[in-house]
Protein backbone atom coordinates (compact mmCIF):
# COMPACT_ATOMS: atom_id res chain seq x y z
CA UNK A 1 0.00 0.00 0.00
CA UNK A 2 0.99 3.62 -1.10
CA UNK A 3 0.37 7.07 -0.24
CA UNK A 4 -1.26 6.67 -4.19
CA UNK A 5 -3.38 4.34 -2.65
CA UNK A 6 -5.62 6.11 -0.18
CA UNK A 7 -9.43 6.78 -1.97
CA UNK A 8 -10.21 9.78 -0.76
CA UNK A 9 -12.76 11.97 -1.65
CA UNK A 10 -11.96 15.89 -3.04
CA UNK A 11 -12.53 18.09 -0.34
CA UNK A 12 -11.32 22.09 0.21
CA UNK A 13 -9.93 22.85 3.07
CA UNK A 14 -11.98 24.35 5.80
CA UNK A 15 -10.39 27.15 8.01
CA UNK A 16 -12.79 27.55 11.38
CA UNK A 17 -14.05 30.46 11.63
CA UNK A 18 -11.96 32.71 14.34
CA UNK A 19 -12.58 36.11 15.48
CA UNK A 20 -8.83 36.45 15.70
CA UNK A 21 -5.64 34.89 14.46
CA UNK A 22 -4.63 32.00 16.85
CA UNK A 23 -1.56 31.00 17.69
CA UNK A 24 1.23 29.30 15.71
CA UNK A 25 0.62 25.77 15.52
CA UNK A 26 4.19 24.08 16.38
CA UNK A 27 5.21 21.52 14.06
CA UNK A 28 5.36 17.67 16.07
CA UNK A 29 8.65 15.96 15.90
CA UNK A 30 8.74 14.55 12.47
CA UNK A 31 11.68 14.15 10.01
CA UNK A 32 11.48 15.55 6.81
CA UNK A 33 13.57 14.60 3.19
CA UNK A 34 13.57 17.16 0.55
CA UNK A 35 14.75 16.12 -2.82
CA UNK A 36 14.90 19.57 -5.06
CA UNK A 37 15.70 20.33 -8.77
CA UNK A 38 16.61 23.65 -8.59
CA UNK A 39 18.47 25.61 -5.56
CA UNK A 40 16.60 28.48 -5.38
CA UNK A 41 13.93 25.63 -4.05
CA UNK A 42 16.64 24.13 -1.64
CA UNK A 43 17.57 27.28 0.04
CA UNK A 44 13.96 28.31 0.71
CA UNK A 45 13.34 24.53 2.20
CA UNK A 46 16.27 25.33 4.33
CA UNK A 47 15.14 28.72 5.47
CA UNK A 48 11.63 26.82 6.52
CA UNK A 49 13.49 24.76 9.03
CA UNK A 50 14.41 28.28 10.71
CA UNK A 51 11.25 29.13 11.45
CA UNK A 52 10.31 28.74 14.90
CA UNK A 53 7.49 26.33 14.11
CA UNK A 54 9.80 23.61 13.00
CA UNK A 55 11.71 23.95 15.76
CA UNK A 56 11.41 20.08 16.67
CA UNK A 57 11.68 18.93 12.63
CA UNK A 58 14.52 16.97 11.70
CA UNK A 59 14.78 18.39 8.08
CA UNK A 60 17.15 17.41 5.43
CA UNK A 61 17.52 18.70 1.66
CA UNK A 62 18.91 16.79 -1.30
CA UNK A 63 19.57 17.12 -5.10
CA UNK A 64 17.74 14.87 -7.50
CA UNK A 65 14.28 15.90 -7.65
CA UNK A 66 11.17 13.49 -7.81
CA UNK A 67 13.69 10.55 -9.09
CA UNK A 68 16.52 10.85 -6.52
CA UNK A 69 13.75 10.83 -4.64
CA UNK A 70 12.78 6.79 -6.15
CA UNK A 71 16.01 5.70 -5.91
CA UNK A 72 17.14 6.53 -2.51
CA UNK A 73 14.17 4.83 -0.80
CA UNK A 74 14.63 1.66 -2.89
CA UNK A 75 17.21 0.93 -0.36
CA UNK A 76 16.24 3.38 2.39
CA UNK A 77 13.30 3.33 4.47
CA UNK A 78 11.01 6.61 4.24
CA UNK A 79 10.47 9.63 6.56
CA UNK A 80 7.16 10.97 7.79
CA UNK A 81 7.47 13.38 4.87
CA UNK A 82 8.57 13.72 1.69
CA UNK A 83 9.20 17.19 0.24
CA UNK A 84 9.77 16.63 -4.13
CA UNK A 85 10.18 19.03 -6.59
CA UNK A 86 9.29 18.09 -10.35
CA UNK A 87 10.07 20.20 -13.26
CA UNK A 88 7.86 16.92 -15.48
CA UNK A 89 4.84 18.18 -17.49
CA UNK A 90 1.30 17.33 -16.05
CA UNK A 91 1.21 14.17 -18.53
CA UNK A 92 4.01 12.62 -17.00
CA UNK A 93 3.95 13.66 -13.45
CA UNK A 94 1.43 11.23 -12.26
CA UNK A 95 3.72 8.02 -13.39
CA UNK A 96 6.59 9.32 -11.86
CA UNK A 97 4.90 9.89 -8.20
CA UNK A 98 3.60 6.29 -8.74
CA UNK A 99 7.34 4.93 -8.87
CA UNK A 100 7.69 7.16 -5.64
CA UNK A 101 4.13 5.01 -3.96
CA UNK A 102 6.05 1.96 -4.48
CA UNK A 103 9.09 2.46 -2.56
CA UNK A 104 7.53 4.47 -0.35
CA UNK A 105 5.83 3.48 3.45
CA UNK A 106 2.03 3.57 3.35
CA UNK A 107 2.22 6.35 6.56
CA UNK A 108 4.27 8.10 4.21
CA UNK A 109 3.28 11.84 3.30
CA UNK A 110 4.23 13.79 0.25
CA UNK A 111 4.34 17.34 -0.68
CA UNK A 112 4.76 17.87 -4.59
CA UNK A 113 6.35 21.05 -5.88
CA UNK A 114 6.09 21.74 -9.15
CA UNK A 115 6.11 24.26 -12.02
CA UNK A 116 2.72 23.27 -13.85
CA UNK A 117 0.07 26.02 -12.58
CA UNK A 118 -3.01 23.56 -13.65
CA UNK A 119 -6.67 23.14 -11.26
CA UNK A 120 -6.99 19.52 -13.10
CA UNK A 121 -3.83 18.78 -12.11
CA UNK A 122 -3.96 19.59 -8.38
CA UNK A 123 -7.59 17.81 -8.43
CA UNK A 124 -5.73 14.34 -9.82
CA UNK A 125 -3.12 14.75 -7.45
CA UNK A 126 -5.13 15.40 -4.49
CA UNK A 127 -7.44 12.22 -5.21
CA UNK A 128 -4.41 10.03 -5.71
CA UNK A 129 -2.89 10.54 -1.81
CA UNK A 130 -0.64 13.17 -2.71
CA UNK A 131 -0.77 15.78 0.96
CA UNK A 132 -0.36 18.91 -0.98
CA UNK A 133 0.76 20.13 -4.70
CA UNK A 134 2.60 23.74 -4.22
CA UNK A 135 3.18 25.92 -7.64
CA UNK A 136 6.19 27.71 -7.90
CA UNK A 137 7.58 30.47 -7.24
CA UNK A 138 6.11 30.25 -3.35
CA UNK A 139 7.96 31.21 -0.29
CA UNK A 140 9.14 29.76 2.49
CA UNK A 141 5.99 30.83 5.00
CA UNK A 142 3.72 29.34 2.35
CA UNK A 143 5.63 26.37 2.71
CA UNK A 144 5.85 26.08 6.05
CA UNK A 145 1.95 26.94 6.32
CA UNK A 146 1.15 23.68 4.10
CA UNK A 147 3.70 21.56 6.92
CA UNK A 148 1.96 22.63 9.83
CA UNK A 149 -1.62 22.40 8.04
CA UNK A 150 -0.79 18.88 7.11
CA UNK A 151 0.29 17.57 10.74
CA UNK A 152 -2.60 19.63 12.55
CA UNK A 153 -4.50 17.17 11.02
CA UNK A 154 -8.54 17.62 10.43
CA UNK A 155 -10.47 19.60 12.56
CA UNK A 156 -7.90 20.01 14.94
CA UNK A 157 -9.09 23.24 17.73
CA UNK A 158 -7.40 26.23 17.34
CA UNK A 159 -5.25 26.91 19.37
CA UNK A 160 -4.15 29.70 22.22
CA UNK A 161 -2.02 32.90 21.02
CA UNK A 162 0.78 33.18 23.05
CA UNK A 163 2.39 37.05 23.77
CA UNK A 164 5.66 37.62 25.65
CA UNK A 165 6.00 41.06 27.32
CA UNK A 166 9.65 41.75 28.45
CA UNK A 167 11.00 45.11 30.22
CA UNK A 168 14.01 46.82 28.52
CA UNK A 169 15.43 47.96 31.78
CA UNK A 170 14.30 46.47 35.07
CA UNK A 171 11.87 48.62 37.02
CA UNK A 172 10.66 49.70 33.70
CA UNK A 173 6.72 47.87 34.52
CA UNK A 174 6.68 45.07 32.36
CA UNK A 175 5.02 42.79 34.62
CA UNK A 176 1.99 45.57 35.90
CA UNK A 177 1.34 46.22 31.90
CA UNK A 178 0.85 42.69 31.28
CA UNK A 179 -1.09 41.85 33.81
CA UNK A 180 -3.52 44.83 33.08
CA UNK A 181 -3.35 44.18 29.33
CA UNK A 182 -4.47 40.49 30.37
CA UNK A 183 -7.47 42.25 32.35
CA UNK A 184 -8.36 43.68 29.55
CA UNK A 185 -8.49 41.22 26.83
CA UNK A 186 -10.43 39.35 29.25
CA UNK A 187 -13.01 42.27 29.86
CA UNK A 188 -12.66 43.06 26.09
CA UNK A 189 -13.06 39.44 24.26
CA UNK A 190 -14.92 38.06 27.09
CA UNK A 191 -12.82 35.20 26.58
CA UNK A 192 -10.51 33.20 28.77
CA UNK A 193 -7.04 34.69 29.50
CA UNK A 194 -3.91 32.55 31.48
CA UNK A 195 -0.93 34.70 32.95
CA UNK A 196 2.25 33.02 33.48
CA UNK A 197 4.54 34.00 35.75
CA UNK A 198 8.09 33.13 34.79
CA UNK A 199 9.83 34.80 37.06
CA UNK A 200 9.96 31.89 39.91
CA UNK A 201 11.93 34.03 42.32
CA UNK A 202 10.69 37.10 42.22
CA UNK A 203 7.39 37.06 40.37
CA UNK A 204 4.24 39.76 41.17
CA UNK A 205 1.37 37.94 39.41
CA UNK A 206 -0.17 36.75 42.68
CA UNK A 207 0.69 40.07 44.38
CA UNK A 208 -0.78 41.91 41.78
CA UNK A 209 -3.93 39.63 41.45
CA UNK A 210 -4.02 39.51 45.27
CA UNK A 211 -3.77 35.93 44.76
CA UNK A 212 -1.85 33.36 47.01
CA UNK A 213 -2.49 29.31 45.47
CA UNK A 214 -0.77 26.98 47.12
CA UNK A 215 0.31 25.32 43.72
CA UNK A 216 1.22 27.22 40.54
CA UNK A 217 4.23 27.62 37.92
CA UNK A 218 6.75 26.13 40.35
CA UNK A 219 5.00 22.94 40.62
CA UNK A 220 3.99 22.88 36.54
CA UNK A 221 7.91 23.43 35.85
CA UNK A 222 9.29 20.99 38.47
CA UNK A 223 7.04 18.49 36.98
CA UNK A 224 8.47 17.27 34.29
CA UNK A 225 7.21 14.36 32.32
CA UNK A 226 4.01 14.00 34.40
CA UNK A 227 2.64 17.84 33.43
CA UNK A 228 -0.30 17.40 31.33
CA UNK A 229 -3.90 19.17 30.36
CA UNK A 230 -5.24 17.68 33.81
CA UNK A 231 -2.48 19.02 36.03
CA UNK A 232 -2.62 22.18 34.42
CA UNK A 233 -6.18 22.59 35.09
CA UNK A 234 -5.50 21.97 38.64
CA UNK A 235 -2.70 24.07 39.27
CA UNK A 236 -4.21 27.45 37.92
CA UNK A 237 -6.31 29.49 39.88
CA UNK A 238 -8.88 31.71 38.63
CA UNK A 239 -8.10 35.23 39.67
CA UNK A 240 -11.96 37.03 37.92
CA UNK A 241 -14.19 36.50 35.04
CA UNK A 242 -11.70 34.70 31.95
CA UNK A 243 -8.63 35.56 34.24
CA UNK A 244 -6.66 32.28 35.10
CA UNK A 245 -3.14 32.36 36.48
CA UNK A 246 -0.20 30.51 36.81
CA UNK A 247 1.23 32.67 39.80
CA UNK A 248 5.23 31.87 40.54
CA UNK A 249 6.73 30.49 44.02
CA UNK A 250 8.54 33.89 44.49
CA UNK A 251 10.44 32.29 47.42
CA UNK A 252 14.30 31.66 47.29
CA UNK A 253 14.47 28.41 48.93
CA UNK A 254 16.27 27.06 46.03
CA UNK A 255 17.69 28.16 42.65
CA UNK A 256 16.04 28.25 39.72
CA UNK A 257 18.32 27.34 36.99
CA UNK A 258 16.45 26.43 34.51
CA UNK A 259 16.98 24.18 30.73
CA UNK A 260 16.52 26.12 27.59
CA UNK A 261 13.09 23.99 26.89
CA UNK A 262 12.27 24.25 31.04
CA UNK A 263 8.77 26.22 29.99
CA UNK A 264 7.86 24.74 26.39
CA UNK A 265 5.35 22.32 27.04
CA UNK A 266 3.73 24.08 29.73
CA UNK A 267 3.26 26.90 27.22
CA UNK A 268 2.25 24.34 24.83
CA UNK A 269 -0.29 22.90 27.26
CA UNK A 270 -1.65 26.26 27.60
CA UNK A 271 -2.27 27.13 24.38
CA UNK A 272 -4.48 23.86 23.90
CA UNK A 273 -6.58 25.29 27.20
CA UNK A 274 -7.08 28.77 26.79
CA UNK A 275 -7.38 30.93 23.63
CA UNK A 276 -4.98 33.78 24.87
CA UNK A 277 -1.46 32.67 26.70
CA UNK A 278 -0.14 35.86 28.24
CA UNK A 279 3.88 35.19 29.64
CA UNK A 280 5.27 38.28 31.84
CA UNK A 281 8.79 37.67 31.45
CA UNK A 282 11.76 38.62 33.93
CA UNK A 283 14.60 41.04 32.94
CA UNK A 284 17.04 38.20 32.41
CA UNK A 285 19.02 36.87 29.90
CA UNK A 286 19.07 32.87 29.82
CA UNK A 287 19.27 30.19 27.42
CA UNK A 288 15.23 29.90 28.43
CA UNK A 289 14.08 33.29 27.93
CA UNK A 290 16.06 33.30 24.11
CA UNK A 291 14.07 30.15 23.45
CA UNK A 292 11.14 31.27 24.73
CA UNK A 293 10.85 34.89 22.86
CA UNK A 294 11.65 32.85 19.59
CA UNK A 295 8.56 30.39 20.10
CA UNK A 296 5.53 32.70 21.22
CA UNK A 297 3.65 34.36 18.37
CA UNK A 298 4.37 38.25 19.74
CA UNK A 299 6.87 39.99 21.55
CA UNK A 300 6.08 43.26 23.36
CA UNK A 301 9.12 44.85 24.95
CA UNK A 302 8.04 47.19 27.70
CA UNK A 303 10.55 50.67 28.25
CA UNK A 304 10.73 54.28 29.69
CA UNK A 305 11.67 56.61 27.44
CA UNK A 306 15.46 57.10 28.21
CA UNK A 307 18.74 56.33 26.74
CA UNK A 308 19.56 52.79 29.22
CA UNK A 309 15.93 51.74 28.08
CA UNK A 310 16.85 52.75 24.31
CA UNK A 311 20.07 50.88 24.39
CA UNK A 312 18.64 47.36 26.08
CA UNK A 313 15.04 47.84 23.51
CA UNK A 314 17.22 47.49 20.47
CA UNK A 315 19.30 45.11 22.04
CA UNK A 316 16.23 43.09 22.41
CA UNK A 317 14.77 44.01 19.12
CA UNK A 318 17.53 42.87 17.00
CA UNK A 319 17.75 39.79 18.57
CA UNK A 320 14.36 39.02 18.66
CA UNK A 321 14.23 39.60 14.82
CA UNK A 322 17.16 37.54 14.25
CA UNK A 323 15.28 34.40 15.67
CA UNK A 324 12.15 35.18 13.92
CA UNK A 325 13.12 35.81 10.52
CA UNK A 326 9.98 35.87 8.64
CA UNK A 327 7.75 36.76 11.81
CA UNK A 328 6.85 40.21 12.53
CA UNK A 329 8.44 42.55 14.75
CA UNK A 330 8.08 43.05 18.19
CA UNK A 331 6.10 45.50 19.17
CA UNK A 332 7.00 48.65 21.61
CA UNK A 333 4.99 50.36 25.05
CA UNK A 334 6.35 53.06 26.17
CA UNK A 335 5.54 53.28 29.92
CA UNK A 336 6.22 55.77 32.81
CA UNK A 337 6.36 58.79 30.32
CA UNK A 338 5.85 62.27 31.22
CA UNK A 339 7.34 62.04 34.59
CA UNK A 340 8.02 65.60 35.96
CA UNK A 341 11.49 67.66 35.31
CA UNK A 342 13.12 64.19 33.65
CA UNK A 343 14.20 65.04 29.87
CA UNK A 344 12.37 61.84 28.07
CA UNK A 345 13.35 60.87 24.60
CA UNK A 346 10.39 60.83 22.72
CA UNK A 347 8.07 57.69 21.41
CA UNK A 348 8.13 57.81 17.88
CA UNK A 349 12.22 58.88 17.79
CA UNK A 350 12.28 55.70 20.45
CA UNK A 351 10.31 53.38 18.05
CA UNK A 352 11.80 54.41 15.02
CA UNK A 353 15.52 54.16 16.17
CA UNK A 354 14.45 50.19 17.50
CA UNK A 355 12.64 49.72 14.11
CA UNK A 356 9.73 48.68 16.30
CA UNK A 357 5.72 49.38 15.82
CA UNK A 358 4.40 51.63 19.04
CA UNK A 359 1.23 50.70 20.02
CA UNK A 360 0.87 52.61 23.60
CA UNK A 361 2.45 55.79 25.44
CA UNK A 362 1.55 55.36 29.09
CA UNK A 363 1.86 58.30 31.26
CA UNK A 364 3.27 58.55 34.45
CA UNK A 365 0.50 57.93 37.07
CA UNK A 366 2.07 57.13 40.36
CA UNK A 367 -1.00 57.44 42.61
CA UNK A 368 -2.52 55.25 40.21
CA UNK A 369 -0.55 52.78 40.10
CA UNK A 370 0.82 52.52 43.70
CA UNK A 371 -2.92 52.46 44.95
CA UNK A 372 -3.48 49.37 42.38
CA UNK A 373 -0.20 47.75 43.74
CA UNK A 374 -0.72 48.23 47.52
CA UNK A 375 -4.25 46.67 47.28
CA UNK A 376 -3.77 43.76 44.67
CA UNK A 377 -6.21 45.66 42.37
CA UNK A 378 -6.06 46.07 38.64
CA UNK A 379 -6.15 49.50 36.78
CA UNK A 380 -9.56 49.31 35.86
CA UNK A 381 -10.59 47.91 39.43
CA UNK A 382 -9.03 51.14 41.39
CA UNK A 383 -10.29 53.68 38.37
CA UNK A 384 -12.55 52.58 36.11
CA UNK A 385 -13.37 55.24 34.27
CA UNK A 386 -9.25 56.54 34.01
CA UNK A 387 -8.06 56.73 30.47
CA UNK A 388 -5.87 54.40 31.04
CA UNK A 389 -7.91 51.76 30.72
CA UNK A 390 -8.73 52.58 26.70
CA UNK A 391 -5.04 52.61 26.31
CA UNK A 392 -5.14 49.11 27.94
CA UNK A 393 -7.79 48.03 25.89
CA UNK A 394 -6.63 49.09 22.89
CA UNK A 395 -3.02 47.41 23.49
CA UNK A 396 -4.60 44.27 24.29
CA UNK A 397 -6.83 44.37 21.13
CA UNK A 398 -3.51 45.06 18.85
CA UNK A 399 -1.74 41.73 20.46
CA UNK A 400 -4.00 39.41 20.03
CA UNK A 401 -4.86 40.49 16.15
CA UNK A 402 -8.27 41.90 16.89
CA UNK A 403 -9.84 45.34 16.36
CA UNK A 404 -12.17 47.59 18.75
CA UNK A 405 -14.44 47.22 16.27
CA UNK A 406 -14.42 43.29 16.44
CA UNK A 407 -14.22 43.63 20.19
CA UNK A 408 -17.13 45.91 20.23
CA UNK A 409 -19.88 44.00 17.91
CA UNK A 410 -19.00 40.71 20.14
CA UNK A 411 -19.94 42.66 22.98
CA UNK A 412 -23.15 43.52 21.76
CA UNK A 413 -23.75 40.30 20.17
CA UNK A 414 -23.58 39.27 24.27
CA UNK A 415 -26.15 41.91 25.14
CA UNK A 416 -28.70 41.07 22.22
CA UNK A 417 -30.57 37.92 24.10
CA UNK A 418 -31.36 40.17 26.99
CA UNK A 419 -32.39 42.48 24.95
CA UNK A 420 -34.52 40.34 22.76
CA UNK A 421 -35.85 38.46 26.37
CA UNK A 422 -37.15 41.98 27.57
CA UNK A 423 -39.15 42.52 23.78
CA UNK A 424 -40.71 39.45 24.36
CA UNK A 425 -42.04 40.31 28.07
CA UNK A 426 -43.05 44.22 27.08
Amino acid sequence: MSFLDNDRPETARDVPPAEAPSGARLVPRVTIQAFCEQSQTAQMIEDAALDRRMAKVALTTHNGGLEGAVETYRTNPTPNLVIVETTLPAETMLGALARLAEVCDASTRVIVIGHVNDVVLYRELMRAGVSDYIVTPTTTPALVNAISELFAGEGAAPIGRTIAFVGAKGGSGSSTISHNVAWSVARAIRQDVLVLDLDLPFGTVGLNFNQDPPQGMGDAVFANEKMDAVMLDRLMSKAAAHVNLLTAPATLERTYDLDERSFEQIIELSQKQVPCVILDIPHIWTDWVRYTLAAVDEVVIIAEPDLANLRNAKSLADVVKGLRPGESEPLLVINKAGIPRRPEIPAEEFAATIECRLIGQIAFEAALFGTAANNGQMIAEVSATHKINDLLRTIGLEVTGRSAAEAQSRAAGLKIPGLLRKLKRA
